[in-house]
């Protein structure tokens, strides 16, 4: 297209109702599709470049105020629309391009702003839901914590409380060895020291225990520590003493307080002044015996009552054995008779225990 030229047309023609065309000095209104007499009343009117283009004159009514008739016609000739409407509809198409771009930046604005809201709400939610993780983790670090203390707690209790039963289990250990060789070594020093003849006759009499005072065990035992233990001044008394000790029918009674003579109480408790039955001194008598089935009671000091009782636990004693209620081997049982035997001694000597 010439550069002084300008043309404008729709693309389909009969379906655009103008042709314009200008040219240097020249307008021409063409419109399309008229009748011949109206294309032959068109003319070109020349007017300068310098001069002013002068009022219409004699020229046909402007396209809006010519009535032409328009009707429908085939397809091939297209649809003729009057140009009001053309104006209207480019109006109208113009309007719907302005307002097009200002919807789409207001569905724009409306997107971002919803999009911005979600946002917010979804960061807000995302913020309350770790404050609350970072709450609860914390809940549960202070729980571990604290069960971490108390589990080093139990181990310290658990580690002192078997330490201490070791200790003390070792103690135990430690004792009972001593106690042990302790024991062995008496046993040891015992069988250095034991007259081999009396273990002797010991064991034999051991094999058939009997009170006979024939055997050779009890005859020694007799002539070595009863005789003399109870071998008194009073030699009538002694002899029925001895006799009832023997048959243990001899009965030892402490001394009721109305059975003395009428003193005060300080006399009674500190210095009576009975006499004793079998020495014949004058001691104080808190114990007196009687013999069988008597009646008689004979009061008798602390020192001839000492006497007395180490000789009934002896016999007592193989008494038990005799009977079968001493379950022992035969050096206890020996050992113990020689303590028996020993006590017998010290109280013929005059060693006793103040309580006697």
């Amino acid at each position: 297209m010439d550069s002084s030229e300008e043309h404008a047309r729709c693309p389909a023609r009969g379906t655009c109702p103008v042709f314009l065309a200008m040219s240097a000095g020249t307008v021409r209104y063409a419109p399309l599709g008229l009748c011949p007499a109206l294309e032959g009343s068109l003319r070109e009117e020349p007017w300068g470049t310098d001069s002013p283009p002068q009022p219409d004159q004699g020229l046909p009514p402007p396209l809006a105020a010519v009535p032409v008739p328009w009707k429908n016609t085939d397809p091939c000739q297209g649809h003729r629309e009057s140009p009001g409407a053309l104006v209207e509809t480019s109006a109208g198409e113009e309007a719907q391009g302005q307002e097009g771009p200002a919807a789409t930046q207001l569905d724009v604005l409306r997107l971002r702003s919803s999009s911005m809201e979600i946002r917010e709400k979804g960061s807000e939610f995302l913020k309350e839901e770790l404050h609350r993780a970072q709450k609860e983790l914390k809940l549960k670090d202070e729980e571990c914590e604290r069960l971490s203390k108390v589990r080093e707690q139990l181990e310290q209790e658990l580690e002192e409380l078997t330490a201490s039963l070791f200790e003390e289990a070792h103690k135990m250990v430690r004792e009972a060895n001593m106690k042990q060789a302790a024991s062995e070594k008496q046993l040891k020093e015992a069988r250095g020291k034991v007259d081999t003849i009396l273990f002797a006759e010991f064991q034999a009499w051991r094999e058939a225990p009997t009170l006979d005072k024939t055997c050779p065990f009890l005859e020694r035992v007799h002539r070595e520590d009863v005789g003399p233990c109870l071998d008194f001044t009073m030699q009538e008394l002694s002899t029925l003493v001895r006799a009832a000790v023997e048959d243990n029918t001899l009965t030892i009674e402490p001394v009721a307080s109305q059975t003395l003579p009428a003193v005060k109480v300080a006399e009674v408790e500190c210095s009576s002044t009975n006499t004793c039955a079998l020495s014949g001194l004058t001691r104080t008598c808190r114990h007196r015996i009687r013999l069988g089935d008597s009646e008689s009671h004979y009061y008798i000091s602390p020192s001839s009552r000492a006497r007395i009782t180490a000789v009934c636990n002896f016999f007592t004693y193989i008494r038990y054995i005799q009977q079968g209620l001493v379950r022992q081997d035969a050096e206890p049982m020996f050992w113990e008779i020689m303590r028996l035997r020993k006590e017998m001694s010290l109280a013929k000597l005059g060693f006793f225990p103040q309580e006697a």
